[in-house]
């Protein structure tokens, strides 16, 4: 179930939200909202809230910049009139962007969307791989690897805080992980896709890495980008 926040200042587009969410069984509607400053309230006083159908042009505080604002936001659909927000929504990393007055079916692709990101997270976060390093068995959550680099007869596993040196080869850790978590991008180098943040030419903006793109993992990377 994931549950959501409408954030509208319009009667009629709350109204729309809320029919359209009550006709979908997957998502539970945990409170409307008609401004930012009453969904920050909502926020801060209910953690399991998975997904936000912002609005952009409010009164007090824009959507965009309220988003913008979240330490640790959910994922978002924007839901807007002004298709000039576009871009911006995306450079965010919105799930979709729906433009007033929008069907059904456009809002349940946008939702499933939503769905198959929260999935993959949720994996990611459930799973753990045991490794041997420093002469101990390490139990390791997948979702905290950053990205993993071979480092002559050993692979390096990055984490926001640490690191450990695994003496093995990357094929054969490789295969241990999920493929649709953890991709190769370069001959020495695989990345938590989970953690991507940007990409730029032939290089990947990780939380506090950046991961080159190998020539041969180029066309690769770029489909699982586009999916």
């Amino acid at each position: 179930m994931i549950n959501c926040l409408i954030i509208d200042d319009e009667p009629a587009s709350r109204d729309i939200l809320e029919t359209y969410i009550k006709d979908t069984e997957e998502l539970n509607l945990i409170a409307l909202c008609k401004n930012a400053l009453e969904a920050n309230v909502m926020l801060k006083n209910n953690a399991n809230i998975h997904l936000l159908f912002l609005d952009i042009n409010m009164p007090k505080l824009n959507g965009m910049d309220f988003y913008k604002a979240l330490t640790t936001p959910p994922l978002v659909i924007f839901t807007t009139a002004y298709p000039e927000y576009a871009i911006e929504g995306f450079e965010v990393e919105a799930v979709d962007f729906l433009l007033k007055p929008f069907p059904y079916a456009r809002f349940l692709k946008a939702v499933n969307k939503a769905s198959k990101l929260l999935n993959t997270s949720k994996d990611a976060k459930e799973e753990f791989i045991t490794l041997k390093a420093d002469k101990k068995m390490h139990r390791i959550r997948l979702y905290d690897i950053i990205r993993l680099e071979s480092v002559g007869d050993y692979v390096k596993l990055f984490f926001l805080d640490k690191s450990i040196l695994v003496h093995d080869t990357m094929t054969n850790i490789l295969k241990k992980l999920p493929s649709h978590i953890f991709i190769r991008t370069h001959k020495s180098h695989v990345i938590n896709f989970l953690k991507l943040e940007s990409v730029e030419g032939n290089m990947i903006h990780l939380e506090t890495f950046n991961v080159p793109i190998g020539a041969t993992y180029k066309s690769e990377v770029e489909k699982k980008l586009k999916l």
